[in-house]
């Protein structure tokens, strides 16, 4: 039996997978059982933000390892209060609550919103993506993920992206929050109108509503800023994050301004793994490999020179993104496109039926991106 084959009898068939049984990585080369090399130009859905096999990640991995994996939140842990720590110098956000991924983080600042607020409401956008668990799942703005699962949680509305004034209309006494991404990217790598974050930050503070920024994929370095809301010098009461994290390791974060943090009481919220040891020591070591390294930096110049050349290729329509967050909108469907680049040994992935898109480790070079561009240049034709 192939393991596509038993792949299909032992796990329940949730995903479209390509045909490739992956072995091992190193920084933006993953290969296969065959020893087939690939470049990536997705870095596993933005979670491979520092590189495949990164050696100070995996060397701390392992030291933490050895020392203690995981503990119950019963007690206290020096990597889960340092790791709060730098994600408080970085953001200006008091405190932190710690889960396993994104969709947790923003269940996290759901009930966090509702509780601080005491009112039900939350307004999120048409084509916004915020996870899959059902209060996330509620907010995503979706039907094709949410039209199976119905009912969903009630209060929850969607307003057009990118459009402040259909937020006001929307809010009413009712409403706790707003949540939104700065950058659609489920919905195909939508980039709203500079000072769209700023004029919603003044509505919610004129409402007096929370703002809720998901920066699970739009964070970490992505976009040429730790978070993509620090492109706008504003202040959100709730941020999530995940995904690029702690490079691979499963981590989410929702961080909140003290008056909202202190909301919570003892036994409000919990996560059993959150907030572990390890993932959180992997999380520390991955933030200052950025920092130190200049990623930030060599993701807006990477991600400027990439958008580039992505609009001189033909069959491309439109290129979006900030950063090392990129899509790019072709004539024709982007699978059909997906397939033929793995053919020619690059991962690219479909964020819409016709919009390729690109989230590599913020450690690539210039010359492995213009590769990759290269390869899909030769598939488009």
């Amino acid at each position: 039996m192939t393991y596509i084959e038993k792949e299909k009898k032992l796990i329940m068939q949730t995903y479209n997978r390509n045909k490739l049984l992956i072995a091992k990585g190193k920084g933006s080369i993953l290969y296969d059982n065959e020893g087939n090399s690939y470049l990536d130009l997705v870095g596993s859905i933005a979670t491979c933000s520092v590189g495949y096999a990164n050696p100070e990640v995996n060397a701390a991995i392992k030291e933490q390892a050895d020392r203690i994996i995981t503990t119950t939140n019963l007690f206290y842990t020096e990597p889960q209060i340092e790791l709060a720590e730098k994600l408080n110098q970085i953001t200006k956000l008091d405190q932190s609550f710690f889960t396993n991924s994104g969709a947790e983080a923003n269940e996290t600042a759901i009930k966090l919103a509702r509780k601080h607020t005491k009112k039900k409401g939350i307004i999120s956008t048409i084509g916004g993506f915020h996870g899959r668990t059902l209060g996330a799942l509620s907010a995503t703005g979706k039907p094709r993920y949410t039209e199976p699962f119905k009912p969903l949680i009630q209060g929850f509305s969607h307003i057009p992206f990118g459009n402040a004034d259909a937020l006001k209309r929307e809010i009413t006494n009712d409403t706790a929050a707003f949540i939104v991404e700065p950058i659609q990217g489920e919905s195909g790598i939508i980039v709203p109108e500079h000072d769209y974050l700023n004029k919603v930050r003044e509505i919610c503070d004129q409402k007096d509503i929370l703002l809720i920024l998901d920066e699970v994929q739009t964070g970490n370095g992505r976009t040429g800023k730790y978070f993509c809301y620090q492109h706008n010098k504003i202040l959100p009461d709730i941020l999530t994050t995940a995904k690029g994290l702690a490079n691979g390791i499963p981590i989410g974060a929702t961080l909140a301004k003290c008056e909202v943090a202190n909301s919570f009481e003892k036994g409000d919220h919990a996560s059993t793994f959150g907030g572990n040891p390890l993932a959180c020591q992997a999380a520390l070591t991955t933030i200052n490999y950025i920092e130190k390294n200049n990623l930030m930096e060599n993701a807006e110049k990477n991600g400027k020179n990439a958008m580039r050349l992505l609009q001189e290729l033909n069959k491309v329509q439109e290129v979006r993104g900030k950063g090392l967050m990129i899509g790019a909108q072709i004539e024709e469907d982007a699978s059909i496109i997906v397939e033929k680049c793995l053919e020619k040994k690059l991962i690219v992935n479909k964020c819409a039926d016709n919009v390729l898109r690109m989230l590599p480790a913020l450690t690539i070079t210039e010359d492995e991106l213009k590769k990759g561009i290269n390869i899909l240049g030769e598939a488009l034709k």
